[in-house]
């Protein structure tokens, strides 16, 4: 159940027509139409389950799924915070590689 420590308010747009299919619809099930659309919003809320991903790359791409792989860029992430890593630019990495 929510209490007012736990609840955020969001205005939302709908339009009209929605507006008035859902007074109808709360009207028949003798609510408001504010109770009735927060009623629905929160079982369809419940009714899914949310999986994140830790995987940080937007294609999904497995590479990140490997945790040695994770392990070693968050190593690196946290070398660049503590000052003791070196971002190259393309051209140097091309000049490191020989192409």
């Amino acid at each position: 159940m929510a209490t007012a420590l736990n609840i955020k308010r969001k205005n939302i747009d709908l339009p009209v027509e929605t507006l008035q299919k859902l007074s109808i619809m709360a009207a028949a099930h003798g609510r408001s139409l504010k109770n009735y659309i927060e009623t629905i919003l929160i079982n369809k809320a419940n009714s899914i389950s949310v999986e994140v991903s830790e995987n940080p790359s937007p294609s999904g791409d497995v590479w990140f799924d490997n945790s040695q792989n994770m392990e070693s860029v968050q190593r690196g992430i946290k070398e660049m915070k503590d000052g003791k890593g070196r971002a190259y630019s393309m051209d140097e990495i091309r000049s490191l590689l020989g192409v």
